[in-house]
Formats: C-alpha cells, sequence, structure tokens
C-alpha cells in the first residue's frame, strides 16, 4: 500500500514536468503558425512596393 501512494507521487510529478515541455512545443508551434501565415502578405506587400516604386519616381521627374 506505500508503494502504490509514493508510485502516484512520481506519476504527479512527471506528469507536472511534462507541462512545462508541453507548453514550450505548443508555443513554439503557434509562433511558427503566424510566421507563415504572415509570408503572403509580406510577399503581396514586396510586390506592391516594386509596382508602385516606379511610378512615384517618375512623377518627381
Amino acid at each position: 500500500m506505500k508503494t502504490a501512494w509514493v508510485r502516484y507521487f512520481f506519476l504527479g510529478a512527471l506528469l507536472m514536468s511534462l507541462t512545462a515541455c508541453l507548453g514550450t512545443v505548443v508555443g513554439t508551434a503557434v509562433d511558427v503558425t503566424l510566421e507563415v501565415a504572415k509570408v503572403p502578405f509580406k510577399v503581396a506587400g514586396a510586390a506592391i512596393d516594386v509596382v508602385t516604386d516606379d511610378d512615384d519616381e517618375k512623377e518627381k521627374d
């Protein structure tokens, strides 16, 4: 009976230590997902800048 209590204690301690690892993994996955979602907007913005920069230079001359 005494060994069952010790097992539950160590199992609980192990689960508590794994929650920190799980939080890190989830946080990293969310960061990567957000960066991947930003890529199309950055590419579209760069393409718009390239197209509009030529028109601005011609108007100044």
